[in-house]
């Protein structure tokens, strides 16, 4: 029984899902992050253009 708790004691193999889990969401963050800025300017070059195009002469 104590060899049992001893292994347990010993496998780390929780804490590296953690890591990479924690890893894998502080990339999302950045992502979701990145692509929200891009998108707003995206957005004002978009209108920019359209706004160019509608110019009657």
């Amino acid at each position: 029984m104590s060899n049992l708790i001893e292994q347990f004691a010993q496998n780390e193999s929780g804490a590296t899902a953690i890591e990479y889990g924690l890893i894998a969401a502080l990339i999302s963050v950045t992502l979701i992050g990145a692509a929200t800025i891009i998108g707003g300017n995206l957005q004002a070059i978009f209108t920019f253009i359209a706004d160019k195009l509608n110019v009657t002469v």
